[in-house]
């Protein structure tokens, strides 16, 4: 089970389904400016290599600009 609110992120993007997009989306509303995005990155640039899929990284930054807007 994650243990926090950052590795949940990094668990469902690397899934990369639908619904994990979703529920990205909504961590990413409520936790706001809490989420820890550098440390999420971090973890997530491996996984994402070994899995050959570099759109995740494109499609969480993707995430992190709409939570930014006001």
């Amino acid at each position: 089970m994650p243990s926090c609110a950052e590795d949940l992120v990094v668990l469902k993007a690397f899934a990369a389904r639908d619904r994990d997009w979703v529920d990205i989306a909504g961590i990413a509303a409520r936790q706001g400016p809490t989420l820890d995005w550098d440390a999420i990155f971090a973890r997530l640039q491996p996984l994402v290599e070994l899995k050959e899929a570099p759109e995740i990284l494109a499609r969480l930054r993707s995430v992190r600009a709409e939570e930014r807007r006001p």
